[in-house]
């Protein structure tokens, strides 16, 4: 199966129903056009506004339906405002057990988005559009490419696309924002 998993375009903050700024509306448009043409067996999006925004003109360019997948929701690293996330985040990157309050940790995250993948192989699928946030697809990369960490994790844009082959363990970059 290959997955084309998009981390969503530019937004206006990190709440469930944050918009897309006007130039994620944009980068949407063209992002729409960058897929067109490709057939995906579905396409997946996170719950959270700016995701399903994100790839609704190619689903609308392409008479597609949005699948929403809660599995697919940002990781929430933890309930409590912490001004030290950034390093406590990268802690999470190696030490996959880490937990801090109201959070997920790593390794919970990545049984989160395996379950999808599982559940997508078992249907038989063979490529599949997914949409998703920065630390969850970095997570999902990871599973592929254990060298995909924290530092790449920093390195992302929105959008970002890249393309996985869950066979082969295959993952490129498809889209520079």
């Amino acid at each position: 199966m290959k997955i084309t998993a998009i981390r969503h375009c530019k937004a206006e903050g990190q709440e469930s129903n944050a918009p897309l700024t006007a130039e994620g509306e944009q980068q949407a448009k063209e992002l729409a056009v960058f897929l067109e043409g490709q057939d995906f067996d579905c396409v997946i999006s996170s719950p959270f506004k700016r995701a399903i925004d994100t790839i609704k003109p190619y689903a609308e360019l392409n008479n597609r339906t949005i699948k929403v997948d809660e599995r697919l929701a940002e990781r929430i690293l933890s309930i409590e405002d912490d001004p030290n996330w950034r390093d406590n985040l990268e802690r999470t990157y190696k030490e996959e057990h880490l937990k801090f309050p109201g959070g997920e940790s790593t390794f919970e995250a990545k049984q989160r988005i395996t379950s999808l993948i599982y559940d997508l192989q078992a249907k038989s699928y063979k490529s599949v559009l997914i949409v998703t946030h920065g630390n969850l697809l970095s997570l999902m990369i990871n599973l592929y490419d254990s060298s995909f960490g924290f530092k790449e994790w920093e390195l992302l844009s929105n959008p970002d696309v890249f393309l996985i082959d869950a066979l082969s363990k295959d993952v490129s970059k498809l889209w520079v924002s």
